[in-house]
């Protein structure tokens, strides 16, 4: 044996250390993704140092984790570069050295996870010290005549150095004695595999636990896309995601600049339900150098991209970085940007290229890709990406795109028009769409809730305007020819018109404050009456949710429009001019009322209606009987 000699750590580092010993860990196997990275990093520095000599290494790349239970020690070992007794004592001697005291200090007062700050201050080794009682790291240097080095300590005050005249291969190997209470843990060997398959699992070399090795998967992020086959994808995805199908689609992607990294990332043939359980599922799984720094990272892409499963492996990181640090890196922010365009972008191609495949892509994923009307940053493509059913299509399951709308607008037609119903058959029978059906004029139709905020935050699409049917301006309609035929009575005379002017106001007195105006209608021609909201602003589906929201469950005033030509209010004409006082107007005028209520889904309370109707039907019959003996 050479010499032995012993060594004090500075202050700071034995302030340090008693912190990491005493404090609670939030995840003390954190400390064996510390050793395999260095481990790893002392192979790469190995390889190259052999490949610019231009000589070959006799010892075969790899990291070796053993446990000896009765023991109660771990072992790492790597046959990488080793380190001499100089770079020994620089490298572990020392903790790096700028930070430190502040390291201290920030354990002390916030109490934040100690795992965090570790990886913050670059201080990775000492974190072995969470689970060790003594630590003892033997290498030796690649570099000629180098002695191996034994590095001893406990953690508390001092290290010990001792030259070995044993003749030994080059590396390093790391033997923890293991504390009592966590010595069962980390002596079991499936659960050392666990967490090497957890955070080191795509490390470039083998990693053998006992003689198994561990990390059989590739990294194929960091492979030419080239030489990939379908198969391959499809077996990393299952792997990835626990999903039993292959992947709807696949994103490889690698960027240079601003910031260098691989993505690997995946569609699912299904969605999760983006407003129950599967909400936090999203992310993807971040690594520095194939070593994973978080799963399910949440910042990389937003909410409304958290359909997208895969993994983003970046050079430009460090190693160790907290998720704190993560929140507020402007390389984190470049390649969150950069990700969220290429899937757009790709996303884009899908539904130029292929129409049908797209589609079935959102019948997937459109519930929560139409989130993202609040990524005003990329509005244009998201707009052009959004889908939506359509009064000119066939069937509820038919998708149509605001750029499809306006190739089937009419000449001289600069607005598109949307109207919110529960089905496609309720929004076939509303009041509001009749001048559409009428003059065949297309409606997109809005079956979700949230589909009212993309369209309010979206307003306009290529020179084209958003407009709800219920605000449509008339006059704007009024210059489309009607194409259906239409059996209208004859235009009211003078007279007739007067008298319209007096039913209105009769009806106004009738409903009292429960309506802000009664009004005749241009919009209609089937039914005989629709509600409007009299600001002309808020659709009445927005209206809706924003009482859900701040829970009013009173009925909202709105205007009473009438249609001038419908049979019943013709028949009120003519009962009013016979006597202004005749009680069927005020009947007819709540009847009409409470039925539209009904047709929007503000009635709550439907037993005035029913009594009314069968009061109206009781007399009707009466009449029907007379007419028919």
């Amino acid at each position: 044996m050479g010499k032995k000699t012993t060594h004090k750590f500075k202050a700071e580092v034995s302030q340090l250390l008693e912190i990491l010993v005493h404090s609670l860990y939030t995840n003390k196997e954190i400390f064996l993704r510390e050793l395999i990275s260095n481990a790893s990093d002392a192979l790469e520095k190995a390889r190259f140092k052999t490949q610019a000599a231009g000589e070959t290494d006799e010892l075969a790349p790899e990291i070796r984790i053993t446990c000896d239970a009765d023991a109660k020690t771990l072992t790492v070992t790597d046959t990488g570069v080793g380190m001499t007794r100089d770079e020994l004592m620089r490298n572990i001697g020392t903790i790096a050295h700028s930070g430190t005291a502040e390291l201290t200090r920030l354990a002390e007062e916030s109490k934040e996870s100690l795992d965090s700050l570790i990886g913050r201050f670059g201080v990775g080794f000492y974190s072995v010290y969470m689970v060790a009682d003594e630590v003892t790291v033997t290498t030796k240097s690649m570099d000629a005549d180098a002695m191996p080095i034994a590095w001893t300590s406990d953690g508390r005050t001092d290290y010990k150095l001792q030259e070995l005249d044993e003749d030994r291969p080059h590396g390093t190997e790391i033997t923890v004695s293991l504390k009592e209470d966590l010595a069962s843990q980390f002596t079991n060997e499936a659960h050392l595999k666990h967490v090497v398959k957890t955070h080191s699992n795509f490390i470039n070399f083998p990693i053998y636990v006992g003689d198994e090795r561990v990390n059989t998967i590739q990294a194929l992020w960091r492979e030419p896309k080239f030489q990939i086959k379908a198969e391959q994808y499809a077996e990393f995805y299952k792997f990835l995601t626990f999903d039993s199908e292959d992947p709807f689609d696949t994103l490889h992607t690698s960027v240079d600049a601003p910031v260098q990294f691989n993505a690997l990332m995946f569609i699912p043939k299904h969605g999760n339900d983006p407003f129950g359980l599967g909400r936090e599922n999203r992310g993807l799984d971040l690594y520095v150098r194939r070593v994973l720094i978080e799963k399910q990272n949440k910042d990389l892409l937003p909410e409304y991209l958290g359909f997208v499963k895969g993994v983003v492996d970046t050079e430009d990181l460090p190693l160790n970085i907290s998720r704190e640090t993560l929140q507020d890196n402007l390389l984190m922010r470049k390649i969150s940007s950069t990700l969220v365009k290429q899937v757009l972008d790709h996303l884009t191609k899908m539904a130029k290229d292929d129409a049908d495949r797209y589609n079935e892509f959102w019948h997937a994923h459109g519930e929560l890709f139409k989130a993202g009307y609040m990524d005003f940053l990329n509005k244009d493509k998201f707009a052009g990406l959004v889908r939506f059913n359509s009064s000119s299509l066939d069937d509820d399951k038919g998708l149509t795109s605001l750029a499809d709308y306006i190739s089937r607008a009419k000449e001289d037609q600069k607005e598109i028009y949307y109207a919110y119903g529960p089905s496609r058959e309720a929004l076939s029978l509303s009041p509001h769409l009749e001048v559409f059906r009428r003059k065949h004029v297309e409606v997109m139709y809005l079956f979700e809730p949230i589909d009212e905020f993309v369209m309010d935050a979206l307003r306009e699409y290529e020179g084209y305007t958003l407009v709800s049917a219920e605000h449509a301006d008339m006059d704007k309609l009024d210059k489309f020819e009607s194409m259906e035929k239409e059996d209208k009575p004859e235009p009211l005379n003078e007279e007739q018109k007067s008298e319209l002017d007096k039913l209105l106001v009769r009806m106004k007195d009738a409903l009292g404050d429960a309506v802000t105006e009664v009004k005749a209608s241009s919009r209609l021609s089937e039914s005989p009456v629709c509600l409007a909201n009299p600001d002309g602003n808020v659709t009445s589906s927005m209206d809706k949710i924003m009482r859900v929201m701040s829970k009013d469950t009173s009925i909202p005033k709105k205007v009473l429009e009438i249609n001038p030509d419908h049979a019943l209010i013709r028949n009120m004409l003519t009962i009013l001019e016979k006597d202004e006082n005749d009680p069927f107007i005020a009947q007819a005028a709540n009847q009409l009322y409470e039925s539209a209520l009904l047709l929007e889904g503000y009635l709550t309370d439907p037993h005035a209606l029913v009594g009314r109707v069968q009061d109206l039907l009781t007399k009707s019959s009466g009449w029907y009987v007379d007419t028919r003996s």
